[in-house]
């Protein structure tokens, strides 16, 4: 049995036609979409089932305010006028939960908490890659997004996760771009500058 192939309007969507938004329509986003975008988005896979993606969601001007010194210049309007800003994370004690997400193999759980580089390692990259999920099922579900990484990330963590293992990764402003202030796309490289086939 194959699997199913996306139409074409499906992958203009989520890749060919979606754009990185820096000017919102006043359009909320509801607390349920947001848990949608999450119940999508935790589908992907990850090294073990490692999962140690966490997302902080901004909702209101007051925890905007509280970014606010955290962001580069630049990224500071688009940030305030967007309906919701994700500071998407990842926690160092992701392992934790490794006995029940990875019930095959719960020794995992040591050999994780046993070397911190591996922690380390397996934290930033896994919680990059559920990142991209989550752009994609934000897409998926009609939402545009702004990621950015214009940020000092010791602020973000002093000032949202001071005591905690959680670490952030990256921003992404979510809502209904306003697709008129969009600017010119940018090219792509194309396969043969960017892959070899061996």
């Amino acid at each position: 049995m194959t699997n199913p192939v996306l139409n074409s309007e499906t992958l203009d969507i989520l890749f060919r036609r979606a754009r990185t938004h820096n000017v919102w329509l006043p359009q909320p986003v509801s607390d349920d979409l947001l848990r949608q975008i999450y119940d999508v988005m935790k589908w992907g896979p990850t090294s073990a089932n490692s999962s140690p993606a966490r997302i902080l969601f901004l909702r209101t001007p007051q925890a905007k305010e509280r970014l606010r010194p955290a962001l580069m210049a630049a990224n500071v309007d688009k940030t305030m006028q967007a309906p919701v800003t994700a500071v998407l994370a990842y926690d160092l004690k992701f392992y934790e939960h490794v006995p029940r997400l990875f019930p095959n193999n719960p020794a995992m759980r040591e050999m994780f908490s046993s070397s911190p580089e591996l922690i380390q390692t397996t934290a930033f990259r896994n919680g990059t890659l559920q990142g991209g999920y989550f752009i994609l099922a934000a897409r998926a579900l009609g939402l545009d997004c702004g990621a950015m990484s214009g940020f000092d990330n010791g602020k973000v963590d002093a000032e949202f996760f001071p005591a905690s293992t959680w670490k952030s990764n990256f921003l992404c402003n979510l809502g209904y771009g306003d697709h008129s202030k969009l600017f010119p796309r940018n090219p792509r490289l194309d396969f043969d500058e960017a892959c070899q086939l061996l």
